[in-house]
């Protein structure tokens, strides 16, 4: 009996690690924020954003995602279409990587297994959270950009939606549009870190901020057929 249980353990952990379907690739696009300082359009990418991603597909359905991207956000009032912010005209800009880990739902079935010679496609939807480390700054009452002694940790909520296809068996290519709701209001400097520095504030504190990435993926796929799961 104890033998069967090692074998059964062995076919087990055998199946879970060769039976997956995994994806690597990259993302290219770019990047805009939406807050305090600078455009008020939402969707206007003005930065490069580049980065990685993997994804480890359970189902026809739906994948486990993972990315690393990196952008600079940038800010310029100069941009906006309100006049108050042109007048104002503050500016900004900081660089960071982001990790994202979450869920991609696919709203047709997307089974790269299927041995037939048609394109395969269909419409996603991406969220999970994502996470950066920044140095916090504020502007002060002639409008400079000051930097503070602090870093603040960013985690905020992927909003994704994408469309994707097969070019061959193993590559596929996507389109996306991914915003991002943080839970600060720190990204533009419109709100100190440091309580000493609270007079410094402006703009709406009771918005956080948003960030934006526009962009196409290629992906590599590889790996078996996987096992029928109930995750």
């Amino acid at each position: 009996m104890r033998y069967l249980t090692i074998l059964v353990m062995i076919f087990i952990i055998s199946s879970s690690t060769y039976s997956q379907t995994h994806e690597i690739g990259a993302f290219v696009g770019g990047s805009n924020f939406i807050g305090d300082v600078g455009s008020t359009k939402y969707i206007s990418p003005n930065q490069l954003a580049i980065g990685g991603i993997y994804k480890w597909n359970r189902s026809p359905r739906h994948s486990f995602r993972f990315s690393a991207i990196y952008t600079t956000l940038e800010g310029l009032d100069a941009n906006s279409d309100d006049a108050r912010r042109k007048q104002r005209g503050y500016s900004f800009n900081r660089s960071f990587i982001e990790l994202s880990l979450g869920l991609e739902f696919n709203f047709l079935d997307f089974d790269l297994h299927k041995e037939d010679a048609s394109t395969k496609s269909s419409p996603y939807l991406y969220t999970g959270v994502s996470y950066f480390n920044a140095q916090n700054f504020y502007f002060d009452s002639a409008g400079v950009k000051r930097d503070e002694r602090t870093k603040s940790n960013v985690f905020g909520i992927p909003i994704v939606l994408g469309y994707k296809t097969t070019f061959t068996d193993r590559l596929i290519a996507a389109f996306e549009v991914g915003a991002r709701y943080t839970f600060t209001d720190e990204i533009d400097g419109s709100v100190p870190d440091a309580e000493e520095l609270e007079q410094f504030s402006f703009g709406n504190v009771n918005n956080n901020d948003w960030y934006v990435f526009t962009g196409m993926t290629l992906t590599f796929t590889f790996g078996r057929k996987p096992c029928e799961c109930f995750f």
